[in-house]
């Protein structure tokens, strides 16, 4: 109230009554520091009301009657032309509900304060959570079956899988050899290999054709292995097109065709980063394949490549061939048909 010592003290008189059923009577009424004072004509004291407490019970209107917060049976009227008291008692009103808790904001804010947490959490935590398990539950069959499709769509832009049966044959065995699962062969694809939900691998024919070994086709295979073995296909496709997908799948065990076309399309444009060097060599050790071939296909220098040849488990060490050389012949025709 220090704000409002203009007011203190100043006297003016009115009519109080102290319940619905007592007559008015004449009073005077002093304004203090904190408090309303109410004394009759003899300045005996009647009441005091706390500023805190004080409501208007005609707000706008003259004369103004006013009563304590909580009991409008005792009220005090102010005729018009004490227009100085009822100026100083409605300032303090406005001054003091300015000061009061805003219960409503309070909520308001609260309310908002749980959305946005929930939001969080639906953003930071429920894809991750509905991601994890819809990766336990999706079967074998379905991760095939999104492989496959994936792989349809792929051929209408590579062309279909080169399908020779002698080449087939001789693929099949290379798979076998590296434990790499089930091969194809794509005769125009846009990128060297590409590994699908499901076990799929796919090669572009250029990694067979185009070079005199099978080491190189080999490399390409280990590597879409070690990409694999850092991340689930069906997790890289499910980050890829998004929750809603996510939640189709989970719920129907489908995901839509445009979002097939739409993570087909992307594989097809995607640069992969190359995989872990360790993990990588680690590829080729177990396969027991040498990786400088494969790193100077991919780099003739071998200058961007050097952490391949310089780690090359193989070096030194006599290996295998991969195939024989009836059998890469067989390989290198297999978009030839016979």
């Amino acid at each position: 109230m220090t704000a409002l010592k203009k007011y203190a003290r100043i006297e003016a008189a009115g009519l109080w009554r102290a319940t619905p059923d007592a007559q008015r009577r004449d009073v005077i009424v002093s304004m203090g520091d904190a408090t309303l004072t109410v004394t009759d004509l003899k300045d005996q004291p009647l009441a005091h009301w706390s500023l805190a407490a004080v409501e208007r019970a005609n707000p706008g209107t003259r004369p103004a009657i006013y009563h304590p917060d909580g009991d409008p049976g005792e009220t005090l009227e102010l005729p018009e032309n004490e227009a100085e008291m009822i100026e100083a008692i409605e300032t303090l009103r406005r001054a003091i509900t300015r000061t009061r808790p805003r219960p409503g904001r309070l909520r308001l804010a609260g309310v908002a304060t749980s959305i946005v947490l929930v939001l969080a959490v639906a953003l930071l935590w429920l894809p991750g959570a509905m991601q994890d398990h819809t990766l336990r539950v999706v079967p074998p069959a379905k991760r095939a079956s999104i492989g496959a499709a994936l792989l349809e769509r792929i051929e209408r832009v590579s062309g279909p899988a080169c399908n020779d049966e002698a080449g087939r044959a001789a693929l099949n065995r290379l798979g076998t050899r590296l434990s790499a699962g089930k091969l194809l062969v794509l005769e125009d694809m846009t990128r060297p290999g590409l590994h699908l939900p499901g076990g799929l691998i796919l090669l572009d024919h250029s990694v067979i054709e185009d070079f005199e070994e099978p080491d190189v086709a080999a490399g390409y295979v280990l590597t879409e292995l070690a990409h694999r073995m850092a991340s689930d296909p069906l997790r890289d496709m499910l980050s890829v097109v998004g929750l809603r997908e996510n939640f189709r799948l989970l719920t129907t065990g489908d995901i839509a065709p445009h979002a097939l076309d739409s993570y087909a399309q992307h594989l097809m444009t995607q640069t992969p980063a190359a995989p872990d060097l360790a993990l990588h060599l680690a590829r080729f050790e177990k396969a027991q394949v040498r990786s400088t071939p494969y790193a100077y296909a991919l780099d003739i220098t071998g200058e961007t490549t050097l952490p391949l040849i310089e780690g090359d488990p193989m070096y030194g060490s006599l290996t295998e061939p991969l195939l024989s050389d009836a059998t890469w012949l067989r390989l290198q025709n297999i978009c030839t048909p016979s």
